[in-house]
């Protein structure tokens, strides 16, 4: 099967991985990704992403993401792993309404009831309009912040 990402590397990045192998500098995982680049030069051996998952230990499909991050995205940030800026998901609730939720909390419960459960606040926090929807589960993370 045919690769749709070639990797080329320059002597100067070439050098940089031989030394990150040769010294075992950084952690484990940028050790493996600099042994599994190193290989996976286009001028290297011609190994099968199968052969590079059973050679250092992973999967096939991290050979694959590798090579497609180094294309699409350069050397440093393959080698390196950039944290990404943004997380994944949004999140739900602001500062603003988090304390209002933690207000409510500390309140007493409504008539007929000892506590507040989680569904019974979150049922409370829409009818109070602090957020247009909120799961229970939400409302467990928010005050699990409190604690």
């Amino acid at each position: 099967m045919r690769k749709l990402y070639i990797v080329r590397l320059t002597k100067q990045e070439r050098l940089e991985l031989e030394d990150i192998v040769k010294k075992l500098k950084g952690t484990g995982q940028k050790v493996r990704r600099a042994q599994i680049l190193l290989k996976a030069n286009a001028d290297g051996p011609h190994w099968s992403d199968a052969r590079f998952a059973e050679a250092y230990g992973c999967r096939t499909r991290t050979v694959e993401r590798l090579r497609q991050r180094f294309v699409e995205h350069g050397f440093e940030e393959t080698l390196h792993r950039v944290e990404r800026k943004q997380p994944p998901v949004e999140k739900l609730l602001n500062g603003n309404q988090e304390a209002r939720i933690i207000a409510t909390r500390l309140g007493s419960p409504p008539k007929g009831y000892n506590h507040w459960t989680l569904r019974l606040l979150a049922r409370k926090v829409v009818e109070l309009e602090i957020a247009e929807t909120v799961s229970y589960e939400t409302v467990r993370r928010t005050l699990k912040k409190m604690v």
